[in-house]
């Protein structure tokens, strides 16, 4: 890996550094000021109601931010460039927080200065990649900026709608769901199978099936279905492609042998979030079908489960691989895997009626544990230099 420029601060040396403790940051924040609005009332000086404010400071603040740490960072591996960093790696983190900042006083600003401020940041990013993609000729990773261009318009959608234009109820957060897991199911394509087959061979055991047309077809199923889906919400046609789908990709999970790596965590913990991306897929298909299916109960398997589970694996795996600490996950990383999972649980749970005040209650505090021990772990690794060869 090559080293960060001496001249810029460790801390903007690499998108991964602001970017993934942003992300956490901000997760727990959203949660904690939503379940005391949740439970005690109130609002917010915000054009958004408390309930489309956490919905869209999930999607374009917290996974956002993740978005963002994990392409700045892969985009230099993929094109051999040196990483984007200091004073445009700043800028692009003074926008971050500006969005926010302008989502949740909106009130206060005028209509188009929110759009404004919360819209840069992803254009912003969408261009830097696509800037650094093309300067190298990597074109096989130019379709990275479109899932963030598609954010921004979902984000736009959100804004609008929230203003009292005639946009279609839901479609902003719909279609940023399906941006990011078209984003999710792509990432996951190339990581999973390449660190499972290096990883077992190490082992002396059979890697992953190669990519082929069982992967082709899982994708296409699950872009085609996610889109629909955002379109026609209640149409059958959508919820018939969702189920293909899920069928699809736990076919392309099965063949990525994610049982022979239990002895590993760290890698162990793609699988199993790659495996609550195709049990939402499939939740969700049955209730665009109008099966007797809760609706929250699809998409909190597709974001807490999928999402957030997938962004804690990737920003353990990458901050330790960026910091020169071994891929291996260490108590504390256990620990956190545990807790994120155990919210996705009680959450799914909750939307089944069972309890549900209890198990959003418990599911909140897991989900704040698991951001605050990550924070608690890798944030002092984020404002140190790379760890010297042991």
């Amino acid at each position: 890996m090559r080293a960060p420029d001496s001249s810029s601060p460790i801390f903007l040396s690499y998108g991964f550094r602001p970017f993934f403790m942003l992300s956490a940051v901000w997760a727990l924040a959203d949660m904690l000021l939503w379940m005391t609005l949740f439970e005690h009332g109130g609002d917010l000086p915000s054009r958004f109601d408390p309930l489309t404010w956490h919905i869209h400071e999930m999607l374009f603040g917290f996974i956002m931010a993740a978005i963002a740490g994990f392409l700045l960072t892969a985009v230099a591996n993929w094109t051999g460039r040196p990483p984007i960093k200091g004073k445009l790696l700043g800028l692009l983190v003074l926008l971050w927080i500006a969005g926010r900042l302008a989502c949740l006083f909106s009130l206060r600003l005028a209509p188009w200065l929110s759009i404004v401020l919360d819209l840069a940041f992803p254009l912003l990013l969408a261009c830097l990649v696509a800037r650094e993609v093309i300067a190298a000729r990597n074109w096989r990773n130019l379709m990275m900026a479109a899932p963030v261009l598609v954010l921004g318009g979902a984000n736009l959608l959100m804004h609008l709608e929230a203003q009292g234009m005639a946009i279609p109820a839901g479609l902003g957060w719909r279609l940023a769901i399906a941006a990011i897991l078209t984003l999710l199911s792509a990432v996951a394509g190339r990581i999973i199978p390449a660190f499972t087959r290096n990883w077992l061979a190490k082992q002396g055991k059979p890697g992953p099936a190669p990519h082929g047309v069982v992967d082709r077809l899982a994708l296409s199923a699950l872009h085609i279905g996610v889109l629909l889906w955002a379109l026609l919400p209640d149409s059958r046609v959508s919820g018939a492609v969702l189920l293909l789908a899920a069928a699809l990709n736990a076919w392309r999970l099965i063949r990525w042998h994610g049982g022979r790596t239990m002895e590993e965590p760290l890698l162990l913990i793609l699988h199993i979030a790659y495996g609550w991306l195709t049990i939402g897929l499939g939740l969700l298909g049955a209730a665009a079908m109008g099966w007797d299916i809760p609706l929250s109960a699809a998409l909190h398997s597709l974001t807490v489960g999928a999402m957030s589970t997938m962004i804690l694996a990737v920003m353990t795996r990458a901050t330790r691989g960026h910091t020169g600490r071994a891929l291996s996950a260490d108590k504390l990383t256990r620990v956190i895997f545990i807790l994120i999972l155990s919210a996705a649980v009680t959450r799914v749970l909750a939307a089944f009626d069972i309890w549900t005040n209890t198990f959003l209650s418990i599911s909140a505090g897991l989900w704040a544990a698991a951001f605050l021990s990550f924070l608690g772990g890798y944030g002092p690794m984020f404002l140190r230099p790379r760890a010297a060869p042991s």
